[in-house]
């Protein structure tokens, strides 16, 4: 076996896992795809000039830095972004075994959330939260002492809201998008308005590519007028329609109209009231999904 065989084979080997990390880093399949792609040659190149004793754990690290690097780049692209970014939903069906690991990190909402996370914390939490790293590890991977990869860990944990001993995650309660879907298609604005908590928060992604709100919509009432306009002009041409997909791990709605599909995401309370609404409507970043 040649040196260049066997780094490509070890690539082979993690290249899901990698995706995985790297999809968690950054909200976008395919710059995810990118990075895990530049991996690859990098891992060709350091076996032509040196023996590496721990390919895993050789991969794993590149992969991280390299995420973090491009989250940097990323950053400044976002801010020029028309209106608010979201991550990009994939069709779970689609992300490899090694990808979903425990499904830990992986909601759309979840991604989102830690857009707010300097990139070395992000690494730090997808490191331990999601694939179980010890801090010892991952500051290994990001040359910290584990004294800080543990503060980091904890003060994002705080910030996302996440419990650092719940369990990953399982499969949200589909009742309250399957409440939506018959309101939806029955032209029950009362019962949609009636499900949204009265501080829910809509964030809807048009980028730039289709109308959409252009900030943040706060409170029931602004959020019922926005989904009330859209329903009402839409149904006056054509019949609107939602479905249930399953993406990143958990439900969430097709809402078509107006010749176009949204994807929209729910976060909900033990109630089954809505908290959340991310509605992903830019056409670039439904590629992935089965409409």
């Amino acid at each position: 076996m040649t040196l260049a065989v066997s780094a490509t084979a070890a690539w082979q080997s993690e290249r899901n896992r990698l995706l995985g990390i790297a999809y968690r880093m950054l909200g976008d399949f395919g710059h995810a795809e990118d990075v895990v792609s530049e991996v690859a040659m990098d891992a060709v190149r350091q076996e032509r000039r040196s023996s590496v004793d721990s390919w895993p754990a050789w991969l794993t690290t590149v992969c991280v830095r390299r995420s973090v690097d491009r989250v940097r780049q990323l950053a400044a692209i976002r801010e020029d972004y028309t209106g608010p970014w979201l991550p990009e939903p994939v069709d779970t069906a689609r992300l490899p075994e090694e990808t979903l690991a425990n499904r830990e990190l992986l909601s759309l909402t979840l991604l989102h959330l830690a857009e707010q996370l300097a990139p070395e914390a992000r690494a730090a939490l997808v490191l331990h939260r999601a694939f179980g790293m010890s801090a010892p590890e991952i500051g290994e991977i990001l040359d910290k002492t584990p004294a800080a990869v543990r503060q980091m860990i904890s003060r994002s944990e705080r910030r996302l809201d996440i419990d650092p001993d719940a369990p990953a995650p399982r499969a949200k309660d589909r009742a309250a998008l399957e409440k939506l879907v018959l309101a939806i298609e029955n032209g029950e604005i009362d019962t949609v308005v009636a499900m949204l908590d009265r501080d829910a928060v809509l964030w809807a992604d048009g980028g730039g590519k289709v109308k959409s709100a252009m900030n943040p919509l706060f409170g029931a009432a602004r959020i019922a007028r926005f989904f009330v306009g859209i329903l009402e002009k839409a149904a006056a041409l054509q019949p609107v329609t939602a479905d249930l997909i399953d993406v990143n791990g958990g439900p969430a709605l097709v809402l078509r109209h107006s010749g176009r599909a949204d994807v929209l995401v729910l976060d909900g309370g033990p109630d089954g009231s809505i908290h959340g609404l991310r509605q992903i409507s830019n056409p670039d970043k439904l590629t992935r999904v089965g409409l």
